[in-house]
């Protein structure tokens, strides 16, 4: 009875998972076991040396200076193609849309996704009234 009056445990946080790893250990792996877990477009672009390293070291200097309780600062990018890696999770990156740059705080589910699939490009419809142009008026108007 005693076990059950007290207060119900809290829910632990979910792991995440990339494609049987937890994060902590992707970050242990080396580049040729990484490039393995990723998918075949992934790892036909680092096979190439398409791997922009800027990015990634402005990110680490981004980290660094940031104290151990608070986001670091945000990055812009126009690296729409860049794709996500296991050092880059808990970032913020500015990724530019066309317009403006959208903020993106990356999590372990972005591993393996490009940066632009964050970032839309477009305002979605938002369907409303037919407007003046519309088939509801009629062609001719009598003056």
């Amino acid at each position: 009875m005693a076990d059950e009056e007290k207060a119900p445990r809290r829910k632990a946080f979910r792991r995440f998972y990339y494609r049987g790893l937890e994060v902590h250990k992707l970050l242990d792996l080396s580049h040729a076991e990484l490039m393995k877990l990723f998918s075949a477009r992934a790892r036909r672009r680092f096979a190439r040396g398409h791997v922009p390293m800027h990015l990634i070291k402005r990110l680490r200097k981004a980290k660094q200076a940031a104290s151990k309780d608070e986001k670091p600062d945000t990055v812009k990018t126009h690296l729409r193609n860049m794709i996500i890696v296991p050092e880059m999770v808990t970032s913020v990156v500015g990724v530019y849309n066309g317009k403006t740059f959208t903020q993106i705080e990356i999590k372990p589910d972005m591993i393996g996704h490009s940066l632009g699939e964050f970032a839309i490009t477009y305002k979605p419809v938002k369907h409303g009234r037919p407007g003046v142009g519309s088939t509801n008026s009629p062609s001719m108007m009598p003056l």
